[in-house]
């Protein structure tokens, strides 16, 4: 441009015209050079200032990204990623309030972990906490469930919500039998670490509940209220390790891909009429799931082992003290005669009789699964805590098993057979 000026006044100061027309005219060729360094200056100042501001802009996004990235790390492990998405998408989700939704709930828990976590110092208890929600965690995400809470041993998760799923119960069961099989990885873990097994019952329930924002303006938490919460506490409860047990209403939703293994008719603490829960061993329907099966025979014992029991009404243990016997053992389960008629998914304390007294005052615990005879008296036991001395106590007597055709010989004591 500059050279292009030159030329055109080195024209004018040949053409043949009067001095002042030639002096105008380069004047004006003067201004116009003037005119055009300036623009020159302006457009290159521009031109740096958007490289600047392209860079800081570039710098912008890359320090929004990392902070988005950390806050949905930081969050992500005290919040589901679907709540936490929904907060980042709309922050007015922060206000406090509430709305119905029916969602199917789901709560595990670790059978015997208290009896257990008295035995560790509190640096294991807390790895073994930590392996165990590594890999629950991981299977509940990959089916879109929504962590709620984690209460000691416990999880709680909702299917439908923030996020509306249709297939909530279907993809809940599943969801269940694979935490259940994938309790095998955690075991095999801990074994590696020198920690015990550990067994985890499921229990779900289809419920219309509050979820929302619930709390104070300075501290409030994503969650769900209702008595359908409690509800489902209260079929988990009835679990034995390994199993997952579901309510009428989730037998329901999830139609006939289910394999159900066994039915009761429970009467829960606080509830007004008896409830069905289902014993579930497997799912079809595009998930095509079944629970590994973990159950041992029982072997008939040499001798029986002398036993004292007490019934358990939920967490309270009962007054009356009676005499059983065991008769057949395998690794988590018994075969027991006792002095009461008891019926399927009661709870008994007990502890072993005639024995060292250190072994007398170690409390092992089991839940009733199956009646054996008429009267009630002859029933399995599937133990849900059992101390090691305890078990170790067992293990010795199942290496004697009796003989092929001998017959079973009574405890020189307590004279039962």
């Amino acid at each position: 441009m500059k050279a292009n000026l030159d030329k055109l006044k080195h024209a004018v100061g040949e053409l043949i015209v009067a001095d002042d027309g030639r002096k105008m005219v380069l004047e004006l060729l003067g201004q116009i050079e003037k005119g055009f360094k300036t623009l020159d200056f302006r457009l290159e100042r521009a031109l740096k200032d958007k490289n600047t501001l392209s860079t800081l802009l570039s710098r912008t996004s890359e320090d929004l990204e990392k902070s988005s990235e950390l806050i949905q790390k930081m969050f992500g492990r005290y919040l589901s990623t679907e709540v936490m998405n929904s907060l980042l998408d709309d922050p007015s989700a922060l206000e406090l309030g509430g709305e119905r939704r029916t969602v199917t709930i789901m709560l595990s828990d670790l059978r015997g972990f208290t009896a257990l976590s008295e035995r560790l110092n509190p640096e294991q208890v807390v790895q073994l906490l930590n392996s165990y929600f590594e890999v629950m965690v991981d299977v509940i995400l990959q089916y879109q469930g929504t962590i709620n809470e984690i209460i000691g041993d416990s999880l709680l998760v909702i299917f439908g919500a923030p996020k509306e799923m249709p297939d909530r119960a279907k993809r809940a069961i599943a969801c269940a039998i694979e935490m259940q099989n994938e309790m095998a990885k955690v075991n095999e873990q801990n074994r590696r670490q020198g920690l015990p097994d550990l067994e985890m019952g499921i229990g779900l329930n289809e419920t219309e509940v509050i979820v929302g924002n619930i709390g104070s303006s300075k501290r409030s938490k994503y969650a769900v209220v209702g008595s359908g919460v409690n509800m489902t506490s209260r079929i988990e409860s009835y679990t034995v390790g390994g199993q997952i047990l579901i309510s009428e209403s989730v037998h329901q939703r999830a139609g006939e891909i289910l394999r159900i293994d066994a039915q009761w008719d429970v009467l829960p603490k606080g509830a007004e009429k008896q409830l069905r829960v289902y014993d579930v061993g497997g799912i079809a329907g595009g998930y095509n799931l079944a629970l590994a099966s973990k159950e041992q025979p029982l072997i008939t014992l040499a001798r029986q082992i002398p036993i004292r029991y007490t019934v358990l009404d939920g967490k309270d243990v009962g007054v009356k003290e009676q005499e059983g016997s065991v008769s057949r053992l395998s690794k988590n389960c018994a075969e027991i005669t006792l002095d009461d008629q008891l019926s399927v998914l009661t709870n008994l304390k007990m502890n072993l009789e005639h024995v060292s007294e250190r072994l007398s005052v170690r409390d092992f615990y089991g839940k009733i699964i199956k009646c054996l005879a008429e009267n009630g008296s002859s029933s399995v036991i599937r133990f849900t805590s059992i101390p090691p001395e305890v078990d170790a106590y067992f293990q010795a007597h199942l290496q004697h098993p009796i003989e092929r055709g001998e017959r079973q010989k009574p405890h020189p004591v307590s004279g039962r057979k």
